[in-house]
């Protein structure tokens, strides 16, 4: 019998309509659009900024793109995952959230953080229920409203960060479209590095936790930045060496947007031409979870049947891997 693989089917995102440009910031904090243009490529991110709106807001849009271009209904949905770090709150689970305001129950959802590499894993996690016939239909959402946890007086972290979300549709292929090989990997000592304080049991949220700004993005950019280039590159490098392939068998490579100078410290050491990268970074900045979905929905056009690419993401924690895909339509 043909081996069953997970084949991305369909692909939807969504960014909320308010833009918060580099001029925008300006006026803000102690930046220029020349400053943070150089140092990240990004001139705008999209902010939600609707009382009583979060990160499952984002995901219903994007799943609701999804779902009209794929033709599936709500109740179609077997399971769904959603990748993030900003859950709606602690419990119950975002992905739940999303489904139940689609207005189905037919199906059941998760949640997992892995910070920037949240989409990625999400992604590996449910084509194993494709992959064994577990489920017909399973949704892949990345989402984050990072706007929530980014402090607007902190020039280093919030000129970098956005809010938006994607979601594809993974289905059974049998014909060799699909994911193909993965390489994901974890190094908790990278923790200090990246992370965000207070919130958590470790340190329960409190008067001072808050008066600390405790519950924002702390990063140590240096740090992040080589063990990223270096994660990308090498997960990358396995990846293809398993499969016997080299870079210039690979259509497209799609790295996560955390900043204009990793995506292109990756792409010139793997010797990959950047128009064989795909960049909207500086439309978005990093809206963690939601950048590779992002990538593919808005070069969607460009992506042929049988096209090989490659996923790449980095995340705090540390976390990171790479994901070679057979492009299915």
């Amino acid at each position: 019998m043909a081996k069953t693989l997970a084949a991305i089917k369909g692909v939807g995102a969504y960014v909320p309509t308010n833009v918060l440009t580099n001029a925008d910031l300006e006026k803000i904090v102690d930046t220029t659009d020349e400053w943070i243009t150089t140092r990240t490529g990004i001139k705008q991110r999209h902010i939600l900024n609707e009382k009583g709106k979060a990160t499952s807001d984002l995901g219903v849009e994007a799943v609701k793109i999804l779902l009209d271009q794929t033709g599936l209904k709500p109740d179609d949905i077997d399971l769904l995952i959603c990748g993030t770090v900003t859950a709606d709150m602690v419990f119950p689970d975002t992905a739940n959230t999303i489904l139940d305001k689609l207005g189905t129950n037919k199906g059941f959802g998760f949640d997992i953080n892995a910070a920037c590499s949240g989409f990625l894993f999400a992604l590996n996690v449910g084509a194993k229920f494709i992959e064994t016939n577990t489920y017909k239909n399973v949704v892949v959402v990345g989402a984050d409203m990072m706007s929530s946890i980014v402090d607007y007086t902190d020039r280093t972290t919030c000129v970098i960060f956005g809010d938006g979300a994607g979601a594809v549709l993974l289905q059974a292929d049998t014909d060799g479209y699909g994911i193909l090989d993965s390489e994901l990997r974890g190094d908790g000592s990278g923790r200090q590095f990246l992370h965000m304080k207070a919130g958590g049991s470790l340190k329960p949220a409190s008067c001072e936790t808050v008066e600390a700004k405790e519950h924002f993005v702390y990063q140590e950019g240096k740090s992040v930045f080589k063990a990223a280039v270096n994660g990308m590159i090498t997960s990358i490098n396995e990846v293809l060496n398993r499969n016997n392939l080299s870079p210039n068998d690979i259509r497209w490579v799609v790295p996560h947007q955390a900043n204009m100078r990793i995506i292109n410290s990756v792409a010139d050491g793997m010797k990959i031409p950047i128009d064989q990268v795909m960049v909207n970074i500086q439309n978005y900045g990093n809206t963690t979870s939601g950048t590779l979905p992002l990538c593919l929905f808005d070069y969607r056009d460009q992506l042929k049947k049988g096209d090989l690419i490659v996923l790449t993401a980095f995340g705090g924690g540390f976390t990171w891997g790479s994901t070679l895909i057979k492009w299915a339509y």
